[in-house]
């Protein structure tokens, strides 16, 4: 298995270990643990400690779950090979891995299968998300990824995305692959084949592809580097990144800007964050960064972001240059936001939806100051994401659309809308935080940084308008603008909603039917019903009337029943109200998890009361559990 050596820090393999001999294997058992699996556009994930703790830190894996590792492998290193059949010589395939403890464990396997299929692995060890796809996209070397994650969910579980030059698999694609691991899990040959070629690895082109692991992370980290220039600019040009550094550097010198970065044990701990901002001139205090080590929840939400609260404020109380701290997941593509309050002297959480939506303002805000061509702007969201984007997208002339929840099929609508001649700077998933800014394809808390950071430091010049002034004076703010604003006068101007959290318990539901499609029609039939008989208690609200939508992968319906779900029925429905104007107010929304074996809701209600979204949201979940009953 792999073990780092204590020296170097590089991975070696121990060639007497094959972690498939000797092992007594079924389809039966295997059958079992895969049943289990979550297996989904957005990655596939499982319980992989050998114990079968959700949050157990031992770093085994069973002998149906490395037999499943060594399927997944060949599964897409066939795919790979089917797609890109005209590739001159054999293709390449990146293996990176966050820092779950079971991590080293799959990679062993994926590298052996890899090596016997004749396919190069390219290792870079515990390395983030965007990392890697960055590295994927930039080099000429690497013509797939394997990432080895399970994002947010807990230690215990983990699991794969697949994908080429720096974007997961689409729907399509990952539908492909799903049905082409599923069909050779069925293959009666199969067991043998993983057992054949893992004992065919060759031992000495493995330990080549070991020993390659510090210059290719090394590599990767510069590629990463480059490519976060190009994100944070907009542009490939080494002088507009310049630009762009150049100003928060100036802003950090004159004022001062501290950042607190709570790793919690995750894969940003190894990658560019405190050396990239330490050059722009940002103090940083760095807590909690020894990979593996996990101070709290994975998940970067609620009491997970306490630690970093805490010594936000007392950084603040040293240095009144802190703005802000965040908390990444485990595969650091998320990263949540903790922001100082100067009023209160106090360090808040800054909301999923807030979040975006701050993102969204400068980055349109930038796009906008950037050029004085006429640009079609667009915005891709998911379908639970705010309203509140679609009112600050209005301000700078842009068109939201969106998709199902899934980061892939917001990337791919916003590769989409990119070949109809839509300029889509921002994008990403206002529900589930963070934001991906083009050209990534993965969420990223650097991109949401500098997105950040743009907003403090681009302010007046002789020849332009701060991005705040900008925003202020379009969206008919001017009052709010002063020369010393600070990102908690930026939030004050935000358009008002209150969203439910994906992640509170009310979000949550468990649901007995199997059947979507049922649950769904008899959801319709019980909220036109309610409708009908309680109108004057919407009127109370101001809402007259009502549209559904559904969303399914990158497509939006409106309507009801199964024709507004021709593909699938495991998509959003979305129920938006209306008041006297026509204009939109409120929405709730359904949909089953593809990734967690649960059932999220939420409501968007424009305004500043919590009793309005309550009312909506208690009613939307005693709809569905009515709905639910009727099976």
């Amino acid at each position: 298995m792999l073990h780092l050596d204590a020296a170097t820090h590089t991975p070696i393999a121990d060639p007497a270990i094959d972690p498939l001999t000797g092992t007594h294997l079924s389809n039966e058992s295997l059958a079992s643990v895969r049943e289990h699996y979550i297996l989904s556009s957005s990655g596939w994930r499982g319980i992989f400690a050998s114990d079968g703790d959700p949050e157990s830190t031992v770093a085994t894996i069973s002998p149906e779950d490395t037999m499943h590792c060594g399927i997944m492998a060949y599964s897409f290193a066939t795919f790979v090979q089917q797609e890109l059949k005209d590739l001159e010589g054999s293709p390449s395939i990146l293996v990176a891995l966050d820092s779950r403890p079971t991590g080293p464990a799959m990679a062993h396997i994926v590298m052996r299968v890899l090596l016997s299929m004749g396919i190069r692995p390219i290792f870079t060890y515990i390395a983030a998300a965007p990392e890697a796809m960055a590295y994927s996209a930039l080099s000429f070397d690497i013509d797939a990824f394997i990432y080895i994650s399970a994002s947010h969910n807990p230690v215990g579980y983990n699991g794969m995305k697949f994908g080429f030059k720096g974007s997961v698999l689409g729907p399509d694609h990952s539908a492909r692959l799903i049905d082409s691991f599923l069909s050779a899990c069925s293959d009666d040959q199969m067991l043998e084949r993983i057992l054949q070629l893992s004992a065919a690895a060759p031992q000495e082109t493995l330990d080549e592809v070991l020993n390659e692991t510090v210059s290719r992370k090394d590599e990767s980290l510069d590629y990463y580097r480059m490519f976060t220039g190009s994100v944070a600019s907009g542009s490939l040009y080494i002088c507009s990144q310049d630009q762009v550094f150049n100003t928060i550097h100036a802003y950090a010198d004159t004022y001062g800007i501290g950042i607190v970065c709570d790793f919690n044990g995750s894969a940003r701990a190894r990658s560019i964050d405190r050396k990239l901002l330490s050059t722009l001139g940002i103090t940083t205090t760095i807590i909690n960064d020894t990979p593996g080590v996990f101070a709290h929840r994975i998940v970067p939400e609620g009491r997970s972001l306490d630690q970093c609260r805490a010594a936000l404020e007392a950084a603040y109380a040293e240095d009144p240059g802190y703005l802000f701290g965040y908390v990444p997941d485990c595969d650091g593509d998320r990263g949540n936001i903790v922001y100082m309050d100067e009023r209160s002297g106090q360090a808040k959480i800054l909301e999923a939806q807030e979040l975006f939506a701050l993102c969204v303002l400068s980055e349109l805000a930038y796009t906008v100051t950037q050029t004085d061509l006429e640009q079609r702007l667009a915005v891709a969201v998911n379908g639970p994401t705010s309203m509140r984007i679609d009112a600050i997208a209005a301000v700078f002339g842009a068109q939201v659309f969106r998709a199902e929840v899934g980061e892939a099929n917001v990337v791919q609508l916003a590769a989409g809308l990119r070949d109809q001649g839509y300029t889509v700077r921002i994008l990403g998933e206002g529900s589930n935080g963070g934001n991906i800014t083009h050209p990534a394809a993965v969420r990223d808390p650097l991109n949401t940084i500098f997105s950040l950071l743009k907003l403090i430091t681009f302010r007046d010049q002789s020849d332009q308008k701060g991005l705040f002034r900008l925003w202020c004076e379009r969206s008919g703010q001017l009052d709010a603008y002063t020369d010393t604003y600070s990102l908690s006068d930026i939030i004050e101007t935000l358009p008002r909603y209150i969203t439910t959290s994906a992640y509170e318990d009310r979000a949550v539901m468990h649901i007995a039917t199997a059947d979507h499609e049922q649950l769904k029609q008899r959801y319709e039939q019980l909220f036109a019903a309610y409708w009908e008989a309680h109108a004057l208690e919407f009127g109370e609200l101001g809402i007259v009337s009502y549209q559904e939508f559904n969303t399914t992968g990158t497509q939006e319906i409106s309507g009801s029943g199964r024709t507004a779900r021709p593909d699938s029925s495991s998509g959003g429905l979305k129920i938006i109200m209306y008041d006297l104007e026509g204009q939109p107010t409120d929405f709730i929304w359904m949909r089953g998890s593809k990734t967690e074996p649960v059932f999220r809701i939420l409501a968007d209600c424009a305004g500043t009361g919590s009793e309005r979204e309550n009312w909506l949201l208690d009613l939307h979940r005693q709809l569905i559990q009515d709905a639910d009953r009727s099976h």
